[in-house]
């Protein structure tokens, strides 16, 4: 379902090249055929942004992310149940994401993980027992076909390592969107696992955050926009796209002190080689 926002779309950055999105919704940003998707990742390729991956949320979503990955080659998938909407797993909903997850260009089994958020605020959402039976899945299903995890996270740190120690981490995991503080960038960094920063990093009031994105070493940091969400500081607020994710990794570097030109093909690198992407040059 597309985000509407009453604010105007950001302008275009200027080019910042190689960059992948790692984690976007091209269907919420308003795509529904090949033609549309193509706009948006023409946009995305004008400023320097080769490819994308575009990730499921519910079933429905699954099966599009996939089918709207053969339609254009920068654009790859990842399918799973989101975990507010864990209480969807049913067997069938199980047969139907194992079916996608063997597709050759879905190369994550996410978004999955924990969200303590959204109990007791959304209704429907999946309470924290049925989002862990799922994340247990999902982890399984990701050793299985031998894919990244993709982990969304929020406010359930020691939910989601809790899990992972009880289930077994699968050879490579993403946390989406990270948005935790220094000690969880430590326990990640120190396992292996890789950190996608979105937009949020370039929020003033995101302290924690911007900490934490210090410690995260080359060859373990990811860059995504998650559009049409977190849309990167000035235009908080206004409608993300790919295209956007230049101003991100500005703002990222800004908080590192090192260039962008560097977390661009340090960080394209990392998704080259985590999500095993055929049409990227880093």
């Amino acid at each position: 379902m597309p985000v509407s926002s009453k604010r105007p779309a950001p302008p275009a950055p200027e080019p910042l090249s190689p960059l992948v999105d790692a984690h976007t919704h091209l269907d919420a940003c308003g795509a529904t055929d090949a033609g549309s998707v193509a706009a948006i990742v023409d946009r995305a390729e004008a400023v320097g942004v080769q490819a994308v991956v575009t990730i499921a949320d519910d079933l429905e979503s699954a099966r599009w992310v996939t089918e709207a990955a053969d339609w254009d080659p920068r654009v790859y998938a990842a399918v799973a149940l989101h975990p507010t909407r864990a209480n969807a797993l049913t067997e069938e909903a199980k047969t139907v994401i194992e079916r996608l997850a063997e597709h050759p260009r879905v190369v994550a089994v996410g978004e999955t993980g924990m969200d303590m958020y959204w109990p007791g605020k959304l209704d429907g959402c999946a309470e924290p027992a049925e989002q862990r039976d799922a994340f247990a899945w999902h982890i399984d299903l990701a050793k299985r076909t031998g894919k990244p995890l993709m982990i969304h996270n929020r406010e359930a740190d020691a939910e989601v390592l809790d899990v992972l120690k009880s289930e077994g981490a699968p050879e490579t995991v993403i946390f989406h969107c990270f948005s935790s503080d220094a000690a969880m960038a430590r326990s990640c960094v120190a396992n292996g696992w890789l950190l996608s920063l979105a937009g949020t990093v370039s929020f003033k009031n995101a302290r924690d955050l911007r900490e934490a994105a210090k410690l995260i070493p080359p060859g373990q940091l990811l860059v995504e926009t998650d559009a049409p969400f977190l849309t990167p500081h000035p235009y908080r607020g206004a409608p993300n796209e790919p295209y956007c994710l230049p101003y991100t990794v500005r703002a990222l570097a800004e908080v590192v002190e090192r260039p962008a030109e560097e977390l661009a093909r340090e960080s394209t690198t990392t998704a080259v080689q985590a999500y095993g992407l055929g049409s990227c040059r880093s």
